[in-house]
């Protein structure tokens, strides 16, 4: 696995990832069209304060993954193709990511019904520290999880 600097011609990739109906549930966020996706990544994303990285495995671009600052917390998030889910790669390429954004503590929202990416976070070290108490408008419940040190132990639960 590799993480490297995002290429432009990485974005047709992300934005294809994020076309998918099952990916836009899973992450409660919605698609942009084409024009405001590029857009936004090229004004906003890929700031200098910001740390994104493309997520390369076999030579195959296969996500996304970034850190950002946001309402006083630095936010890390990622995003991955649905044809490379289950096998590991989140994990592995979050783990990658925390060696090197020194940042502390990282927050990460995730929808409450993406039980995969909250034990992702969780095996990385990640712990809830705050809950929706209430449903909000979209009907999304989402969980705030915090990684507070750079030598947090991983939880090391199976798959």
């Amino acid at each position: 696995m590799i993480l490297r600097d995002v290429t432009d011609a990485d974005l047709s990739i992300f934005f294809e990832h994020q076309c998918d109906a099952e990916a836009q549930r899973m992450a409660a966020f919605p698609a942009r069209e084409r024009e405001a996706f590029l857009s936004h990544w090229r004004t906003r994303v890929l700031r200098p304060e910001n740390v994104t990285r493309t997520i390369v495995v076999g030579g195959q671009v296969v996500g996304y993954i970034g850190s950002w600052d946001q309402d006083g917390k630095r936010l890390v998030a990622y995003w991955m193709g649905r044809e490379h889910w289950g096998k590991g790669l989140a994990t592995r390429a979050l783990s990658e990511f925390l060696a090197h954004e020194p940042a502390r503590p990282l927050h990460a929202w995730v929808a409450v019904h993406n039980v995969g990416s909250v034990r992702v976070l969780a095996k990385c070290g990640f712990r809830e520290v705050a809950h929706e108490s209430e449903l909000p408008e979209d009907g999304v419940a989402e969980v705030l999880m915090m990684l507070e040190s750079k030598t947090a132990e991983p939880i090391t639960t199976g798959r």
